[in-house]
């Protein structure tokens, strides 16, 4: 059964499945999909052609599906498509994508966005995924499954951060992060691995050890190109599946910047 505040505005034409909570003051435009479970608590505004999946719970004053503060925006027909089971916190703001990219927005399931926390457009989030209190995403963005955005922290636009990946709180990224790596710093350079990450998956110590010594070969050791570092460590490594993860990671688009980085220090 839906529980509709009396005092909530909800356009006629927006989709609301059953058992769907709009509470006080709480405004949904004509485009919009609230699916199954869904729960809008009060003062939240959601717009746009915004899909919502099951079981998902926002919070006061969240701003969800407006068009992207973009200045190659020009007003198309845009979307934001959230998954099922997703906390999103007090303030939280995400926008729809742009014709100059996906026009779309995606956020995966099973995610937690604390409050105040932003995802620009044509932002791709996978499953798991946390942001802390005012991490902001830039544009263009690609979060990974199970990667920790921490607070305070802004990720340029463009960058991926892969799974499983942690970022410390205040940093800014202005490059890609490797799947598992942990990056720090007012202006973030890759520290490791997230080894902490790792065991709270039940990664064996053997399997770490490994991962650690791929991780030294192909960022610490100073020999040769990072190109052939790459081919040495695929060769070494080429049944690993998790450091081949990393390795397919780089080889994607380019050595990143975090990783040129840490070369560099």
């Amino acid at each position: 059964m839906q529980i509709i505040h009396p005092t909530a505005i909800v356009d006629k034409n927006a989709v609301i499945a059953d058992n769907v909570k709009i509470g006080p003051y709480s405004i949904v435009g004509p485009n919009v999909r609230l699916e199954s479970g869904v729960e809008i608590m009060s003062h939240v505004c959601v717009d746009g052609h915004t899909v919502i999946g099951e079981n998902t719970k926002i919070y006061p004053f969240s701003v969800i599906g407006f068009p992207p503060p973009d200045l190659k925006y020009r007003g198309e027909d845009s979307k934001l498509i959230i998954g099922k089971n997703n906390v999103i916190r007090e303030h939280v703001t995400m926008h729809t994508g742009t014709a100059v990219d996906r026009n779309q927005t995606d956020v995966g399931d099973n995610c937690l966005f604390m409050a105040n926390s932003h995802v620009a457009h044509d932002c791709v989030i996978g499953n798991n995924v946390i942001l802390a209190n005012c991490a902001a995403l830039g544009g263009h963005v690609i979060i990974e499954d199970y990667a920790i955005i921490g607070g305070l922290s802004a990720v340029q636009q463009r960058v991926r951060i892969g799974a499983h990946s942690i970022v410390g709180g205040m940093t800014g990224i202005d490059g890609d992060l490797i799947p598992f790596g942990r990056a720090v710093g007012e202006r973030a350079h890759l520290a490791g691995l997230n080894t902490i990450g790792l065991k709270r998956k039940d990664t064996s110590n053997a399997q770490i050890i490994a991962m650690n010594k791929a991780f030294k070969k192909l960022f610490l050791e100073n020999y040769d190109v990072f190109e052939k570092r790459i081919e040495d460590v695929s060769s070494e490594f080429g049944d690993n599946e998790l450091i081949m993860r990393i390795i397919d990671f780089i080889k994607d688009q380019r050595a990143t910047s975090l990783c040129k980085a840490v070369m560099e220090d």
